[in-house]
């Protein structure tokens, strides 16, 4: 059973930083695709970020590109996201996604952490 557990959520203001980590296990996830999506209050779950299983290739939202970077470690089977620059609309719960892959225009993905809040105060 593969479960992805988040950390590192917070309280942060406008202009800050936050690192998000989440751990991996149950399953051979370094093969696939990793991201992380987003959902805010009264809002659609949205995506954030995906990384390749080799970690060469990143694909990112246009509200995040330039402040968020997407990393992992296979060794350690966690996926991470560094938010830079945060502003008050990057304030939702995150979630870790595992085996992300391309719907349509857009990405889903087949397994889901719990989330974690951040909220930036302006």
């Amino acid at each position: 059973q593969v479960q992805l557990v988040e950390s590192g959520g917070g309280l942060v203001q406008a202009g800050g930083s936050l690192r998000l980590s989440c751990a991996a296990s149950g399953g051979a996830l370094s093969r696939y695709d990793m991201g992380w999506f987003r959902q805010a209050p009264g809002k659609e779950r949205e995506f954030i970020a995906r990384i390749s299983g080799s970690g060469v290739e990143n694909d990112y939202a246009v509200s995040v590109k330039g402040r968020f970077t997407i990393s992992r470690d296979n060794a350690k089977n966690t996926v991470s996201l560094q938010m830079n620059s945060l502003k008050p609309e990057d304030t939702a719960v995150y979630y870790c996604a595992g085996v992300v892959v391309r719907a349509g225009d857009g990405w889903r993905a087949y397994y889901w952490g719990q989330g974690t809040q951040v909220t930036v105060s302006s």
